[in-house]
């Protein structure tokens, strides 16, 4: 107990549970398994994750500021939903780190590192080619991930880590479209050349190439959308 007579114990372990919470519920919304505009009451999530009420107040006051959620009077907490400019404005934002940290990654990164860069592109080729889109789908998470890690950038990584990126992903993805997109493997492959040979210029360009590409793919089709609906309207 400090000299104030609050209990430090108790004020640490409501620190971790809210921690805990906010982790957990930042972690779902990332996953993509909540649709856009879906209602967050505070009751389920009190549940869901084992907290109070104040404690998950708490966690949703930061997750709106942060973007991933909106508050609204009457409407209540709801995940983010995105026009295709806001959308268009944080892909836009990933090319940009996505291919910094590329740079840096060919640069630093170490023989280990490249060592499990080249075991998951070796899985990703192996799901290409048994037609296995979700697991193709886990292999470029996990390429993309490494890629930061090996760039041993910390302001960079932290920049890329705010980007609400899988949100716009899970909005406006087309399931329709043949998965993997055409190009994207080679595209992984001539990120994963630059970097063993230790070239950061061509790991940027390879790197801004592939997030480009899978921009313009992404928003193809909401654009194709909303000029359809324009027309019928």
């Amino acid at each position: 107990m400090d000299s104030n007579g609050f209990d430090d114990d108790a004020g640490r372990a409501l620190l971790t549970r809210q921690s805990q919470a906010y982790e957990g519920l930042r972690s779902l919304l990332l996953s993509g398994s909540v649709e856009p505009g879906t209602r967050l009451t505070e009751a389920d999530l009190t549940r869901m994750f084992s907290v109070s009420r104040s404690t998950m107040r708490a966690v949703l006051v930061r997750l709106t500021q942060e973007g991933y959620v909106t508050s609204e009077v009457n409407r209540g907490v709801r995940t983010r939903s995105f026009s295709v400019e806001e959308a268009a404005d944080i892909l836009e934002a990933r090319e940009t780190l996505e291919s910094a940290l590329a740079g840096k990654a060919a640069e630093r990164a170490t023989e280990e590192e490249i060592r499990g860069l080249r075991r998951t592109l070796e899985v990703m080729e192996d799901c290409k080619s048994r037609g296995d889109a979700t697991g193709y789908s886990r292999g470029n998470r996990s390429f993309h991930q490494q890629m930061k890690e090996a760039a041993h950038q910390q302001t960079l990584s932290r920049a890329y880590d705010t980007l609400l990126y899988p949100l716009v992903m899970r909005q406006y993805r087309n399931l329709s479209a043949p998965h993997p997109r055409t190009g994207s493997l080679e595209e992984h492959q001539a990120i994963l050349l630059a970097v063993v040979t230790h070239n950061p210029p061509a790991a940027v360009a390879a790197m801004l190439h592939h997030v480009a590409s899978a921009r313009r793919a992404l928003l193809l089709q909401a654009h194709q959308e909303r000029a359809a609906a324009a027309v019928d309207g």
